[in-house]
């Protein structure tokens, strides 16, 4: 559904970031909870197959330690510098993401994971560039952007 309303959905998420209505956070929040108790991540896992985590060495140093690896150890295994001087994974997916879309590393995995689709964080207008680009990853964040449209559209 968000690869036939890419278009639609870029200019939605465009407008929404010009106009800064007062209540998207709580809009997004709302939605954010009510989409996830209904879906289940571990159905999925098209994050973990396509996308790649930024790794802050914060990040670093706790997936070494999970791993009982040195941080440089950890860095030469399983990740690259990107153009942006990110530290991410060379490919998809992700190296940790067992056959049944369970990670091998949650309980350190990177900030980034821990936030992902991040629908939930306060300020949206200033990721919803990000947001667009999630409802072409995540079907729960595409669910939330098709509410939002409607509750918009509704005003």
């Amino acid at each position: 559904m968000a690869d036939q309303n890419k278009k639609e959905n870029k200019a939605f998420l465009d407008r929404l970031k010009k106009k800064k209505p007062k209540d998207l956070d709580q809009q997004f929040h709302e939605l954010h909870e009510e989409v996830f108790d209904e879906i289940d991540c571990l159905d999925c896992g098209n994050c973990c197959k396509t996308t790649s985590p930024i790794f802050q060495q914060k990040d670093i140093e706790r997936m070494a330690k999970h791993f009982k690896m040195r941080p440089a150890e950890f860095v030469t295994q399983y990740l690259v510098e990107d153009d942006e001087h990110d530290f991410v994974f060379p490919a998809a997916p992700c190296p940790f993401l067992a056959d049944d879309n369970y990670c091998m590393a949650y309980e350190a995995r990177p900030n980034a994971c821990r936030e992902y689709p991040h629908t939930d964080r306060r300020k949206m207008h200033q990721i919803l560039n990000l947001t667009y680009k999630n409802t072409l990853v995540c079907p729960a964040v595409s669910d939330i952007v098709e509410q939002i449209k409607i509750n918009y559209a509704n005003r």
